[in-house]
C-alpha cells in the first residue's frame, strides 16, 4: 500500500465513488474540488496496486496551531 498527498485530479476519481463508499449517503457535495486543490499538503490518498482504496481530507486550524480538522475520510 502507498500513501501519498492528494492531487486535484483525484477529485475526478473520488467524486463518483464517494456516495457508494458511504453506503449510499449523498456525500459528494460535501467534498468540492477546492479541498483537493487547497489542502493537498494535509490530505492523503491510500493506493493499493495503483487503485485508490481510501482517502483523508483534512487541514490545520488557522486559529490554533495545535489543532487539525479531518473534514472527511473513507476506506473502501
Amino acid at each position: 500500500m502507498e500513501i501519498r498527498n492528494v492531487k486535484s485530479s483525484d477529485c475526478n476519481v473520488i467524486s463518483p465513488l464517494i456516495n457508494e463508499w458511504w453506503g449510499g449517503r449523498q456525500m459528494s457535495d460535501m467534498l468540492p474540488k477546492l479541498f483537493f486543490v487547497h489542502f493537498n499538503n494535509t490530505s492523503f490518498i491510500a493506493e493499493k496496486d495503483g487503485e485508490i482504496v481510501g482517502f483523508l481530507i483534512g487541514f490545520l486550524s488557522q486559529s490554533d496551531t495545535d489543532v487539525a480538522y479531518i473534514h472527511t475520510f473513507c476506506w473502501s
